[in-house]
């Protein structure tokens, strides 16, 4: 079975970005870039939808730094917005439910998935418990006046299991967890 991993940036308070701001928030340090470096030689196909899309293409069609590896790398854009063919190199289209989609491929297919920004995608697959890993850098900066992209709205209540954690450059903090969609809070009555 295929494991899906969940993978984000976020500020303390919860974004995924910030009006303004430079990419990971001018805070990228040379053991988060040396870490990214060894982590993009996995492998590993990438799911997305139609905004994560059009937003990595257009910084592939202009020749952005550090796309090309996102470029070899197999896609599954879900979307009906979207018309395909798909012009960035390795994307392919698909128009039907994700959840549905996903859980196929989790089932059938050996190699491993992750998401690539996407919050609404992320949020319906963490939702039908179809996430295996939930893989998180969290960076020291509030962004209470010009964050975008929220990441937790909407989600459901979720334990995470710590299963690694790592400090890059003294300040850009690490979680991968295993997630485990709750009904509600824990009964009070569980507490150790």
């Amino acid at each position: 079975m295929a494991e899906l991993m969940v993978d984000y940036i976020t500020s303390l308070d919860g974004f995924g970005a910030a009006e303004g701001w430079p990419g990971l928030w001018g805070m990228g340090g040379p053991e988060y870039f040396g870490w990214l470096g060894e982590d993009a030689e996995q492998e590993y196909r990438l799911i997305m939808g139609a905004a994560t899309y059009r937003l990595f293409a257009a910084m592939s069609e202009s020749g952005a730094e550090g796309i090309g590896d996102l470029t070899a790398r197999p896609k599954l854009v879900f979307s009906r917005s979207l018309d395909g063919p798909l012009a960035w190199d390795n994307s392919t289209l698909v128009d039907e439910d994700a959840v549905e989609a996903v859980r196929i491929l989790k089932e059938d297919d050996g190699l491993p998935l992750r998401t690539l920004g996407s919050p609404r995608l992320c949020r319906s697959l963490i939702t039908a418990g179809l996430v295996d890993r939930y893989r998180v850098v969290v960076f020291p900066v509030v962004n209470g006046a010009t964050g975008r992209d929220r990441i937790y709205d909407g989600w459901p209540d979720v334990a995470l299991k710590v299963v690694e954690s790592r400090t890059f450059d003294g300040a850009l903090h690490l979680f991968e967890c295993v997630p485990t969609v709750l009904a509600g809070p824990p009964d009070s009555t569980d507490a150790g």
